[in-house]
């Protein structure tokens, strides 16, 4: 394949993984990303073994890192009630701040480009694309993958449909130092939202929530928020007193949709965040985010291979690889978040799983996959 072949518009977990993909079956790749590397992201920070096998395959070595690893869930309601849990897989922990730049490092060993720019516009004529960036760069590419994460003026170029409705949902993370078990994920529910807590590497304790701006206007900031909402969950109210934040502040990110995206938009192949987003209660973003970088880079690879004859095939095979691997998840995260952000329903689904606790993993299972399997 010719140079430019292939662009990637982000160089978050999915576009990093999917140009190491793309380099080890020799296609030459270019990632164009606006931040530089090392940057801390907005996160869970816990990712499923299901991707192990992948990265073994693509000679990421991830306990290079030293993450923590973790196999046990405690999950509580709003008003403190707690379950305990296996995880089905188990998980570790690693911050994005040291995986992505590790990645980062990994694609320009291999050979990948890395331009740091800006996207300002995508052009698609005559089965080219035209990628315009905010250096004045014209960029000419057979194939495009978008991977510019939860939301980004690339969307409103495209005019994509998510992108039209205002949602209600904002998403605040720090680190903090602390004790914290480093075999748990903790997931905590409150007025508003949840809070996803976990170790990373280092010892340090991530903690990320997820919250409904209807629940967090009233607050004048997220400092006040926390004492205000999140603590009236005893187990964070714990957590937070007894934790020292090693941020300056926390960063947040809002307008975060969990509406239904389609993997293909206007013949650019979506990836990550970018085809679909998680609720974070599901603990699986990042394993997502992995796998679609995979079956991108398979499908490109078959049609470069000959397998796939058009683009219209190419992009109808993506699709279909994408909703039969992702659709359930996402649905199945919709139906959660809807449950546990009811009181009266969270409180059934509990008292259910109290007497029941089996049906805990197997609510897990529905939102994980199973380790992915490499065709060599």
């Amino acid at each position: 394949m010719k140079e430019n072949e292939v662009i990637i518009i982000g160089g978050g977990l999915a576009g990093l993984t999917a140009a190491i993909h793309l380099r080890k079956l020799d296609i030459p790749v270019t990632i164009i990303e606006k931040n530089s590397y090392p940057k801390h992201k907005v996160c869970g920070e816990y990712i499923s073994n299901e991707v192990l096998p992948y990265l073994n395959w693509l000679n990421i070595s991830v306990d290079e890192l030293q993450p923590t690893h973790i196999n046990k869930l405690q999950f509580s309601t709003s008003s403190g009630k707690t379950i305990h849990t296996t995880l089905p897989l188990g998980g570790f922990g690693i911050s994005r701040y040291t995986l992505d730049n590790y990645l980062y490092n990994k694609a320009l060993k291999n050979g990948v480009t890395v331009l740091q720019d800006a996207v300002t516009n995508i052009h698609f004529d005559n089965n080219t694309f035209a990628i315009i960036t905010a250096n004045g760069t014209t960029i000419k590419a057979t194939w495009v993958i978008g991977a510019f994460g939860k939301r980004s003026n690339i969307d409103i170029q495209l005019n994509r449909d998510f992108i039209q409705q205002k949602s209600p949902w904002l998403a605040v993370k720090a680190h903090y130092e602390g004790n914290f078990s480093n075999d748990v994920v903790g997931l905590h529910n409150f007025n508003g939202g949840y809070c996803g807590v976990s170790k990373v590497e280092d010892d340090k304790i991530n903690i990320c929530y997820l919250a409904s701006f209807e629940s967090f206007k009233v607050c004048k900031s997220s400092s006040e928020y926390q004492e205000k909402v999140l603590e009236q969950n005893p187990h964070l109210k714990t957590i937070f007193q007894n934790s020292k934040q090693l941020f300056e502040k926390p960063l947040t990110i809002s307008q975060i949709s969990f509406e239904q995206k389609q993997p293909v938009e206007q013949h650019i192949l979506m990836i990550g965040d970018t085809a679909g987003l998680i609720h974070p209660l599901c603990g699986n973003g990042m394993a997502m985010a992995i796998h679609s970088a995979k079956i991108v880079s398979e499908v490109i690879a078959d049609f470069s291979n000959g397998k796939i004859k058009t683009r219209a095939a190419m992009e109808e095979t993506y699709t279909k690889q994408w909703n039969k691997t992702f659709s359930t998840r996402l649905k199945t995260g919709r139906l959660l978040a809807n449950i546990l952000l009811q009181p009266k329903l969270s409180g059934f689904l509990f008292r259910i799983i109290l007497v029941a606790p089996f049906l805990l993993p197997m609510i897990i299972k529905k939102t994980h996959g199973k380790p992915i399997i490499i065709n060599n």
